[in-house]
């Protein structure tokens, strides 16, 4: 089985890199590799796809990055966990790994924001915070998806930061923002309670340094909350 596509130039190796990342995705979601089996070698991968071999090392390095291969010494790499098949329905098609490098981009961005909002909040800050927060809490108990509400908090921290160029970041990436806060929380309807429970209580921590002026801890509360929901795409199924 050969799954050929062109490359072109350094650039285009790059994107060919990303589309035989998705494959593989796609091919680990759908059971094609199954958890805890080893791949096929790097030269049995780029035959299949029409690849050279540092193309196909590129997008394992991506894999294992992701948390779903793992690499053992000697052995080869094995499949660590099998991401929900309904995550790559709600990405573009070639465009996954544009998301997971966009989180890759908020966690640096949103922990700054965070660490500035924790600095220079007002009143109306808070109050906005405040209401975003609560509001994502009542999608919670009704079990509405709550992605709008979501990005509202983010926004809400974005405008705390009394830094015009955050505010417009957003509305220049709004919809990769949409697209992050969309699938994460679709699929974080799939999980269970604790789970569900868990990715509010890190907006409460977020918040919690934000308003106590803890600069420091609010930066770190939100680099791991998007490093967390990059993460959550793949939880296993």
């Amino acid at each position: 089985m050969t799954f050929a596509v062109d490359a072109v130039s350094n650039r285009g190796a790059t994107r060919f890199s990303d589309i035989i990342y998705e494959k593989i995705v796609g091919m680990i979601a759908d059971g094609n590799f199954p958890v805890n089996e080893r791949l096929p070698s790097e030269t049995k991968l780029a035959a299949d796809f029409g690849a050279s071999r540092p193309v196909v090392r590129e997008a394992l390095e991506r894999l294992r990055a992701d948390g779903l291969v793992v690499s053992r010494k000697g052995s080869g790499s094995y499949v660590r966990q099998r991401p929900d098949s309904s995550m790559l329905k709600m990405v573009p098609v070639g465009s996954l790994a544009d998301v997971q490098r966009f989180f890759e981009f908020r966690a640096g961005l949103e922990a700054e924001a965070a660490e500035l909002a924790a600095r220079n909040w007002q009143p109306d800050d808070r109050e906005r915070i405040t209401a975003a927060l609560l509001a994502i809490e009542q999608c919670l108990r009704n079990g509405e998806l709550g992605a709008e509400e979501d990005q509202a908090l983010h926004d809400a921290i974005a405008m705390a930061t009394g830094n015009q160029f955050h505010i417009t970041v957003r509305e220049w990436f709004r919809p990769h923002f949409a697209i992050g806060h969309s699938v994460t929380r679709s699929l974080s309807l799939k999980r269970t309670l604790e789970q569900i429970r868990s990715v509010q209580d890190e907006h409460a921590v977020i918040v919690e340094a934000i308003f106590a002026r803890r600069e420091t801890d609010a930066h770190d509360a939100m680099k791991r909350h998007i490093l967390n929901a990059r993460a959550r795409m793949f939880q296993g199924v």
